[in-house]
């Protein structure tokens, strides 16, 4: 991640105590990263996508500054908002844009980039998004922390020790979790 993360801390608590020249300070230090993140998410979407890297990245932000009650410990915890949000957003734009038949006009991702499986057959099997989405909510009934996890790492982009400090556990069990939700998310999503 591009910006320092001591100033992005720093701003997001003067933010949090009521600054609002803090959170103009933030946008120059947090944008690039912001449009990494979007830019991502939309090479993984159907070609004639509607929603541009822009938008998406001026929608979650202003979703991400109108968020009065989150209490921004720091710069890991933001991107991982910001991840939660664009997420939402696409969901929701693949909702809008679905057909009637479910699936029908929802993005395609295969399985390899879902998930980053290294099984052959893995490429083989198109997912919606709203599937994934749907997954992941499956996931967060019985294990929010492996569902918070895949959202950090895919829709977030963040690498194992920034989910960890995100979240507050250690790198292990990051690695640990991630290898079971990938698993289980592979199971779910090859029957759908």
């Amino acid at each position: 991640m591009s910006s320092a993360p001591r100033d992005v801390t720093q701003l997001l608590f003067d933010w949090n105590n009521g600054d609002q020249q803090a959170l103009d300070k933030l946008m120059p230090l947090v944008y690039d990263e912001l449009r990494r993140l979007a830019a991502s998410h939309l090479r993984r979407e159907r070609r004639n996508h509607t929603l541009q890297t822009a938008a998406l990245v001026n929608e979650a932000y202003l979703r991400l500054i109108d968020q009065t009650r989150a209490n921004w410990q720091n710069r890991s915890q933001f991107f991982g908002v910001a991840a939660q949000m664009m997420r939402r957003i696409l969901v929701d734009h693949a909702r809008d844009h679905q057909t009637a038949k479910r699936g029908g006009g929802a993005p395609k991702l295969s399985l390899e980039e879902v998930i980053g499986a290294s099984d052959e057959k893995s490429g083989e099997k198109d997912v919606d998004l709203i599937a994934l989405d749907d997954a992941l909510k499956d996931l967060a009934v019985f294990d929010p922390r492996q569902s918070r996890i895949v959202e950090l790492r895919f829709f977030g982009g963040l690498e194992l020790d920034e989910v960890a400090e995100a979240i507050g556990v250690s790198v292990s069990t990051v690695k640990r979790e991630w290898n079971m939700a990938k698993a289980w998310l592979f199971n779910q999503l090859s029957r759908r």
